[in-house]
């Protein structure tokens, strides 16, 4: 094994609809890129050209990942890092978790892979609770770990790799504005009505279902977020027009990647995906908002060696 290697974590899709916290998958193409390598001196360099980001390890998100995978081992190793971002703060898309997996992905690569994967992730949360005081595994688990991927438990953490239909596709817009993730948490309510969380309950377990049997309608039917949707969709320009255009254009279902801004639709193959992105085209162009709009499959890999 070099002492310097690069590594790719996945941008990813988290909450989607009803499992807030707890449910997320990976995307294709897009996501960060860590060069890191060993240091002879025990401290945490890191660099991130082009972006205005904290560098001192403990204030950045890599960084603080990384940390507690040494914290862990008891280790005073040093390494250097240097971040190439593509997926942007405050997306919706995984911006920090793909950061935070790419590290303690290529940290474990260079200590000659002392913990697993799935091990890696309870590092990864760490860095996530930087951003939005608390550690959550539903954007970290499907970068590093890819596929479709709910969080059964947090204490203590159990993670786990759903099936789904490989045929399913994915369309992202990501209006070109920030939402900060500390605020879309501190909009939610408080207090949930009993009648609205059992409604969520049933969907997160109708969703499971529909993604491990293939069956879209019940994906579909399982699509909405009755608690977090609503009060978060007003933070998105124009959301209704873009979940009733996916929808008309063939969509299982679609809502927010997150905490937003980006809006995701789900469905089945590349010519509907087509029909959904060019419908989420038509709404923003008349917003006169800038946007990037993704399609992918689901990415199966999540966190891998690139160089």
């Amino acid at each position: 094994m070099d002492n310097s290697i690069k590594v790719f974590a996945p941008a990813s899709v988290s909450n989607v609809g009803p499992g807030f916290d707890i449910l997320g998958y990976a995307i294709n193409d897009i996501g960060d890129t860590i060069t890191m390598s060993l240091k002879d001196e025990n401290t945490i360099e890191i660099s991130c050209p082009g972006f205005d980001l904290p560098t001192n390890p403990t204030e950045n998100i890599a960084g603080v990942a990384l940390q507690a995978l040494l914290d862990r081992l008891n280790s005073t190793q040093g390494f250097k890092m240097e971040i190439s971002k593509n997926v942007l703060p405050g997306s919706g898309l995984g911006s920090s978790a793909s950061s935070a997996a790419a590290a303690v992905f290529a940290a474990n690569e260079l200590l000659r892979n002392p913990f697993t994967k799935t091990e890696l992730v309870e590092f990864a949360m760490m860095g996530e609770a930087l951003v939005s005081g608390k550690p959550h595994a539903d954007n970290v688990a499907p970068s590093l770990l890819g596929g479709f991927v709910l969080v059964r438990s947090y204490e203590p953490l159990e993670v786990v790799s759903l099936q789904y239909p490989k045929a399913l596709m994915t369309v992202i817009i990501h209006p070109q504005i920030e939402v900060k993730t500390a605020y879309s948490k501190e909009i939610l309510p408080k207090v949930i009505p009993l009648a609205l969380a059992v409604k969520q309950w049933g969907n997160v377990a109708g969703l499971v279902s529909g993604l491990a049997s293939s069956d879209y309608d019940l994906i579909g039917n399982s699509l909405q977020d009755v608690i977090a949707e609503p009060v978060r969709s007003a933070l998105i320009p124009g959301f209704y027009d873009l979940k009733n255009s996916a929808v008309e254009n063939g969509a299982l279902g679609c809502s927010i990647s997150g905490s937003g801004p980006s809006v995701f639709a789900l469905c089945v193959g590349e010519e509907t995906a087509e029909k959904i992105a060019n419908g989420f085209k038509a709404v923003y162009d008349k917003l006169n908002i800038d946007y990037k709009i993704y399609r992918s499959f689901i990415n199966e890999e999540g966190t891998k060696l690139i160089g």
